[in-house]
């Protein structure tokens, strides 16, 4: 006989676009049961309860003692606090990203989560995207990664540049894949439409040798969303919106390489006839297209019922991808167009 789920009484703080979203997850995962909506807006924490059947508040305090879990959708500028009311009073934390509205309030959300030994999981769900789920399992060593997130302008997060507002996604990626700390930043950028940065382009360095060059823009004519990754085991090229990837091994490509040398040994073969992904062995990414949301809940939760799982950004990770970000931002500032 299976073992029966543990149901977690969970709640979202904030109403906001990315809190109706939570909440809607939160309600149809068997390991939740979704009691409380929090919003300061009172007619929008209710509007939104009512919907999904649960409680509403103004304030968060009053979600102690009635939840397990708790999933923070509120502005950034509001992620410190509320993180203090819920880890101090030892209930676990899903905090949208980015982590804190600074790598220096991060820094205390983390200290404050290891002194209550609480899990406090960060909200990068492009850390779930179907793509980098499958590309985790290749267990890959990069050694060069290039990232370019662009799009037309969105007509929101207009109080915070590209880099915070989506680059900061890539950054996540790039920082589990090298797995290794930070060396150099150096970033250019611009703004155009408002008073933050709206392109930037930025190229990181780490201490084991691995170089990854990121771009973001939000004034693109299309959308675009594509990593590419190259190491010694695999050469990969992947697309998070498509949700698909393929993957060039270099074991199976090895006879590729004999031959071409044995034919330029040979002298006068004529490779212009040759097509050379023909000769390529290149297999497509095998990916589970599952709902980056509901990966990212289950983890959490899971996380929260046994302290042996772990979710799939944890609050270092999350302080790790911010501390980038501000040095990139640093950068541009040292860098800034006249």
């Amino acid at each position: 006989m299976a073992s029966q789920i543990k149901q977690l009484r969970t709640a979202v703080v904030g109403a906001g676009k990315m809190g109706q979203i939570h909440a809607k997850v939160l309600s149809k995962l068997p390991q939740s049961r979704l009691v409380a909506i929090v919003d300061i807006q009172s007619d929008k924490a209710k509007k939104l309860a009512k919907e999904y059947k649960c409680l509403a508040f103004t304030d968060s305090r009053e979600l102690i003692g009635k939840v397990d879990a708790v999933t923070i959708a509120a502005p950034t500028k509001s992620h410190l606090a509320l993180a203090e009311i819920f880890v101090a009073n030892k209930i676990p934390v899903l905090i949208e990203k980015p982590l804190a509205a600074s790598a220096a309030e991060g820094e205390i959300i983390v200290a404050l989560a290891e002194k209550n030994n609480m899990v406090v999981a960060v909200g990068h769900s492009e850390r779930c995207n179907p793509v980098v789920q499958a590309m985790k399992r290749l267990k890959i060593e990069p050694k060069f990664i290039e990232a370019v997130r662009i799009s037309p302008y969105p007509f929101r997060s207009t109080d915070i540049g590209v880099v915070l507002d989506v680059m900061i996604h890539d950054i996540d990626i790039i920082l589990a894949l090298a797995q290794s700390p930070v060396k150099t930043v150096d970033a250019v950028g611009v703004n155009v439409v408002g008073d933050y940065e709206d392109i930037c382009n930025a190229r990181i360095t780490f201490e084991n040798g691995c170089i990854a060059n990121v771009t973001a823009s939000r004034l693109a004519l299309k959308t675009t969303r594509k990593i590419r990754v190259f190491s010694r085991q695999a050469y990969l090229s992947l697309d998070f919106l498509k949700k698909e990837g393929v993957v060039i091994k270099t074991d199976p490509n090895i006879d590729v390489v004999k031959w071409i040398r044995q034919k330029q040994d040979e002298g006068n073969f004529d490779f212009a006839g040759i097509n050379w992904p023909d000769l390529l062995h290149i297999e497509q990414l095998n990916i589970d297209d599952r709902e980056p949301l509901r990966v990212e809940q289950e983890a959490f939760l899971n996380a929260v019922a046994d302290k042996n799982n772990r979710p799939e950004v944890t609050a270092a990770e999350g302080l790790a991808a911010l501390k980038c970000a501000e040095a990139i931002l640093k950068s541009l500032k040292e860098h800034k167009w006249d």
